[in-house]
């Protein structure tokens, strides 16, 4: 027969060890790490703080070196001057003196506004008597279909600015493709180098541009044999 008091010894031994399996059962779960439902989504990064609006900057544009960035001394004689000179043209006409790279602009009383300019080279003068058309300040430039048909590398069109060939000014004659207009190449001012235009340097143009009007008389002399210079320097 089994003995009373070790069935009851027995029986609170068996109650002390269920409760510390649930015990144990219960305290488990609570060290282990949370199961994640959905582990294949990832957590969205912090949104940052609204920054305050900054406005677009742009590059600074930089031009081609001007005449002012780049300056060339200009030979005396080809210095902007008034000069005695014979004509009867009347006052406010504009006379190229092809062959010796001068533009006079008649004052009167003998006298004449003297620049120095760069003509056609050759097989590219030309002359007559045209009028001034059309003024334009930093005019853009569209090079003429003849132009493009000996030199295709060239644009097709260019805003006008300091490194724009035709420079600060221009004057339009007449219905030809030729104008009087400055330059970004000063060196240039003297010599036979362009395709028919007169051009001068960027100050000087600008100077001839406040003196003269739209109509004003142009007139171009002939490329003949080198001659004395009919200009001379007023003291």
């Amino acid at each position: 027969m089994i003995n009373l008091e070790t069935l009851k010894t027995y029986s609170r031994a068996v109650a002390f060890g269920a409760v510390a399996v649930t015990a144990i059962a219960f305290a488990g779960p609570a060290k282990a790490a949370p199961v994640q439902l959905f582990p294949f989504f990832q957590p969205l990064p912090p949104i940052a703080a609204p920054q305050p609006y900054q406005p677009y900057q742009a590059t600074p544009y930089r031009a081609a070196p001007s005449e002012e960035q780049d300056a060339v001394e200009t030979p005396a004689r080809f210095r902007r001057q008034t000069v005695s000179y014979a004509t009867r043209e009347a006052p406010g006409t504009i006379i190229i003196d092809t062959p010796n790279t001068y533009l006079y602009l008649v004052l009167g009383n003998g006298q004449a506004m003297r620049y120095g300019i760069g003509v056609g080279r050759d097989g590219f003068t030309w002359s007559g008597t045209q009028s001034v058309t059309k003024k334009a300040e930093w005019p853009d430039w569209t090079p003429p279909p003849e132009m493009i048909a000996r030199q295709p590398y060239l644009p097709r069109h260019m805003a006008g600015g300091p490194g724009n060939p035709l420079g600060a000014r221009a004057m339009y004659l007449g219905g030809t493709i030729y104008r009087i207009h400055g330059t970004n190449a000063p060196d240039t001012i003297g010599k036979h180098v362009s395709s028919g235009c007169i051009r001068l340097t960027n100050d000087d143009v600008a100077d001839l541009y406040s003196r003269v009007n739209v109509g004003t008389k142009v007139i171009v002399l002939p490329m003949t044999e080198r001659r004395a210079e009919l200009g001379a320097a007023t003291r």
